[in-house]
């Protein structure tokens, strides 16, 4: 079973467009707080300033619509992990309603030289504690 971290979101008027609907950047926004803040949560105990994460790849499909004061619950999770790149996968709800999918590639790199850096036994541990 994946170990999924839950944020809640709400919808304020800087997060609509002329459509009156929640801005497709915005939910790219999501994506990196929701990213930062779990892996925030994963370090804690066992920060690793030793690394930091970019942003390699966006996929993000477009389902339903979120409008002014919606409640969004957004899961993610991370999926395949090798070499220097993880997948985060990421879906947002309004209430038991999937609205938004999304994957995300990250690269790990050395916080010293920004080069891409193995992602190994001590960072696997971190990111999928349970196998």
């Amino acid at each position: 079973m994946k170990d999924i971290f839950e944020l809640e979101i709400t919808v304020t008027a800087e997060d609509i467009d002329t459509l009156n609907h929640v801005n497709n950047v915005v939910y790219v926004q999501w994506m990196d707080t929701v990213a930062f803040k779990h892996w925030a949560f994963l370090t804690y105990k066992n920060p690793l300033p030793e690394y930091v994460w970019v942003v390699l790849k966006h996929e993000v499909e477009y389902l339903k619509q979120a409008v002014l004061g919606d409640v969004i619950t957004v899961k993610t999770w991370v999926g395949e992990t090798k070499g220097f790149k993880s997948e985060r996968l990421m879906e947002f709800y309004k209430q038991n309603q999937l609205l938004v999918k999304a994957k995300t590639i990250w690269g790990m790199l050395d916080a010293k030289s920004y080069k891409p850096s193995r992602i190994r036994e001590n960072v696997l541990k971190v990111l999928q504690p349970v196998k």
